[in-house]
This record gives structure tokens, C-alpha cells and sequence, in this order.
């Protein structure tokens, strides 16, 4: 009996094995950004599906279009921190929302003439550019490493993921808005998009560098272990520290982490193994601050517990395939 796959069964897989890397993405963000952050119980896992087109579509579209048009990490990130000011500032409105599902957020440190606290606007925005997209992009390029640089998609998929995208923020914002119907002023929501605009325009500036200056960068080790550490001292300074001080803490933080990776980047011995381990790095600082976190959706106790510990076990396996195949694809 000839099981040899039908040649249309053969088009189906070669199509499904080219977007892979897209698909992989599409559901690594929201697993990153909410259920390995603990802000979602495995409980309630079944939220996946609710989030992926919005943290998942703005992750695959923050990266076929860099790639599209040959960028690097530089603009990775910023077009990621516009993905950020799009979510929490016209989707959900967290940025402008004095009492969003019950909590004070915008009441430490806060801005009176913009309407925005000082301390939860940058902690979420860092929460997003970093961990929401940046991570899991680092991640599934390392997972693909074959493919770590090349676009995934073609213009219809792409297109797809947009539209994907697209509808994720009308169902988010449509379901925020019936549990709290708080709206952002009209000024604000101009300003949010005016600010979008110009990171977008800066994220372009940036044109793709190889490594080129001399230096030895060290083992990719070194490098995960300081993205860990800082993102510990990320989520946990605000434990200990409050007001304008976490806000300068927030700032030094950046300044340490842009200037190291900025460093490292630029010597020639700088390998997509360092860029997976910074953002493996970061990802399992999410491991270890989720357990601690109580979750806002879902069950608490443990049944949180056992999804944490579950979750940071894909998060680790994870990143033990994406160096292997990594490594694989160097020796290659």
C-alpha cells in the first residue's frame, strides 16, 4: 500500500513548516508575557486563544517587519516599545486609567499635567518591550536558527497576522471596556499616537551593523546571567523601593543594560548565542518572579502553583532547544 502523502498533502506541509517559526511566535508571546509572568493561572489557560492575536500577531508583525527591511535588535526593540504604547495606551488605556480594575496604578508618582503615574508607565512599558515581544522574539529565532534573520511570512501571511492583530486590540479593548468603562481623553489619545509615530520613525534610523569592533565578549553565560539579574532587579525593586525613587532605579537599570548590550554587541565576537542568551535570560526572570506573583485571572493556591512550576519547565525547555539548535547551525 503506497502511504507516500498526496502531492496537495505535500504543498500543505511544506506551507505549514515554512510559517512555523510565525506560528511558534504567535503563541510563545502571550505564554510569556501573561501565564510565565503569573498574571494568568493555568486554570484559566484557555485565554490563550483571546490573546494571542494581540500579544502574538503585534510580536510576529513587530518581526517579519524589521526583517523585512534588514534591521536589527535596535529596532526590534523600539518598534516593540511601540507595541507597548499601543496596548496600554489606546487598547486598554492603563496609562491613563486612575482605577483600572480596582487598583491605583497611576497614584505613585504621578504626572499631573500628562495624566500618567511615573512609576507604572515605565514598569509597563518595559514589561511589553522587553518580555512581551523581545524575548520570545529572541527565543523562536534561536529555535529557527536557519531562518534567525530571513522573513518567515509572505505578503498574504503577513497581511494575515496584521488583521490578526488588528482584531486582537478591538476584542481586548472591547472586553476592558465592559468591565471598566473608562475612556482616555481625546488629548491623550493623540499624544499616545503622535509618540508611537516617532518611535516607529526612530526604530528606522537604525540600520543593521555587523559586529566589528575588537574585544572578546566572553561566554554567552555571563551574558544571560547579567539580562537575569537585571530583570530581577526590574520586577522586584518596586517591593522596596517607591515613589521617584523607583522611577530614578528604573533609570539606572536602563542605563546599565543598554550600556552593557550596547558594548558587548559591537565587538566582533558577539554570536546570535549571546543575543539568545540575553533573552533567555530575561525570560527566566519571569520563571522565578511568576511564582510569588498572584494571578488576576484564574485559580490561586495550588493549582497556581503547580502551573508556575509547570510553565517555567517550558520556559527552560525552551531555551535549552534554542541554544541546541543554535549551536547546531554555527557548527553547520
Amino acid at each position: 500500500m503506497n502511504t507516500s502523502p498526496l502531492p496537495s498533502q505535500t504543498k500543505e506541509l511544506k506551507g505549514l513548516r515554512k510559517i512555523a517559526p510565525a506560528l511558534v511566535l504567535f503563541f510563545l508571546s502571550p505564554f510569556v508575557a501573561e501565564f510565565l509572568l503569573g498574571n494568568i493561572s493555568i486554570s484559566a489557560f484557555a485565554a490563550m486563544v483571546i490573546l494571542a492575536p494581540l500579544y502574538g500577531g503585534g510580536a510576529v508583525v513587530v518581526r517579519e517587519v524589521a526583517r523585512r527591511f534588514h534591521r536589527g535588535w535596535p529596532t526590534i526593540i523600539l518598534l516593540a516599545l511601540a507595541y507597548g504604547l499601543i496596548e496600554e495606551g489606546i487598547c486598554i488605556q492603563t496609562l491613563f486609567n486612575p482605577h483600572y480594575l480596582g487598583f491605583s496604578l497611576l497614584s505613585e508618582a504621578y504626572v499631573p499635567s500628562l495624566g500618567i503615574g511615573g512609576w507604572w508607565t515605565p514598569f509597563v512599558l518595559t514589561l511589553h518591550t522587553v518580555w512581551s515581544i523581545s524575548v520570545p522574539i529572541a527565543i523562536t529565532e534561536g529555535l529557527f536558527a536557519e531562518r534567525r534573520e530571513t522573513p518567515w511570512l509572505g505578503k498574504i501571511s503577513l497581511s494575515i497576522f496584521s488583521v490578526l492583530f488588528v482584531l486582537g486590540v478591538l476584542m481586548i479593548h472591547g472586553g476592558t471596556h465592559k468591565q471598566d468603562p473608562f475612556h482616555a481623553s481625546f488629548a491623550q489619545l493623540i499624544s499616545v499616537v503622535a509618540v508611537i509615530l516617532v518611535v516607529t520613525a526612530i526604530a528606522f534610523t537604525f540600520k543593521k551593523r555587523d559586529s566589528s569592533r575588537p574585544g572578546n565578549v566572553g561566554n554567552p553565560f555571563v551574558v544571560g546571567l547579567v539580562t537575569f539579574l537585571l530583570g530581577l532587579g526590574f520586577m522586584s525593586a518596586h517591593a522596596v523601593i517607591h515613589g521617584w525613587a523607583i522611577v530614578a532605579v528604573y533609570g539606572a537599570l536602563y542605563l546599565v543594560a543598554i550600556a552593557l548590550l550596547a558594548f558587548w554587541s559591537r565587538r566582533v565576537t558577539w554570536t546570535p548565542l549571546h543575543t539568545l542568551a540575553a533573552g533567555g535570560g530575561a525570560m527566566l526572570t519571569y520563571a522565578c518572579t511568576g511564582f510569588p506573583q498572584v494571578p488576576v485571572i484564574g485559580a490561586k493556591g495550588t493549582v497556581d502553583l503547580v502551573g508556575n512550576s509547570l510553565f517555567a519547565a517550558v520556559a527552560v525547555v525552551l531555551l535549552w532547544r534554542a541554544i541546541k539548535n543554535q549551536r547546531q547551525a554555527r557548527a553547520g
